[in-house]
């Protein structure tokens, strides 16, 4: 890609405030956007090739929306901690395994999206993102859901297509998780925890493709107190 092309996208983006250069075949995070930190409120790189993401990416203290789904990211730095603003972080289809502490401090943070990537443990410290209304990790290869979950203020949590065959009960205990997907796990009928039906908030529980027929459920203690809350959410949509 050419400088003009270049010169005119930050050019569009100094009057915009929205930067967006997808599927160009960039290697490297463009140095040159660090001329806009100060008015810059979406960025979209997906599609590049992007193996890194530079420390100066904290900088951009107006940052609202970084979307850098299906480049080739292993990490993050711990500066993105700095993006109080930022309210959708998108990272699909990567080859992340870990986020570092730091994302934790993202207090504006209301959609977090890592799917296709390798994690295999479910990620620790984002029971401090408060705002935070989806956490999409389907697609990676985690095993199990911890304890550690119930301090998650997500509505909606995405584990499908996961290695998932342990489901912590704590997660009945998420105070705000209305829908909680955990499509083509392996997850026997015994690991689903009673309490996810009898006394959780979540009134959209999808567990198909699983090592259980989806209709067995219903043998479960607390299966009709979820149906409930499911009927009941479903006449507010129609």
């Amino acid at each position: 890609m050419g400088n003009s092309a270049l010169k005119s996208h930050l050019e569009t983006s100094q009057k915009t405030g929205v930067f967006q250069l997808t599927a160009k075949g960039l290697q490297e995070f463009p140095e040159e956007l660090q001329r806009l930190t100060s008015n810059l409120r979406t960025v979209d790189l997906s599609g590049n090739k992007i193996e890194i993401l530079p420390a100066s990416v904290g900088n951009f203290l107006q940052l609202k929306s970084l979307t850098l789904n299906s480049n080739k990211l292993t990490g993050l730095p711990a500066e993105i901690g700095k993006l109080k603003k930022l309210e959708t972080l998108s990272l699909n289809g990567n080859q992340i395994q870990l986020l570092p502490p730091t994302v934790g401090q993202l207090k504006a943070l209301r959609t977090l999206n890592l799917s296709g990537n390798q994690f295999t443990e479910f990620p620790a410290g984002l029971g401090t993102l408060r705002q935070l209304d989806l956490l999409d990790l389907s697609r990676n290869r985690i095993q199990s859901v911890p304890a550690a979950v119930s301090e998650l203020q997500a509505i909606e949590i995405n584990l499908n297509q996961n290695q998932i065959s342990v489901l912590s009960a704590e997660v009945s205990r998420c105070p705000r998780l209305k829908v909680l997907r955990l499509e083509e796990n392996c997850l026997e009928l015994s690991s689903i925890p009673e309490s996810i039906l009898a006394e959780s908030q979540v009134s959209l529980f999808s567990v198909e493709g699983n090592l259980f027929e989806v209709k067995k459920l219903r043998e479960l203690e607390g299966y009709e107190k979820y149906m409930e809350r499911f009927t009941a959410t479903k006449k507010k949509f129609v």
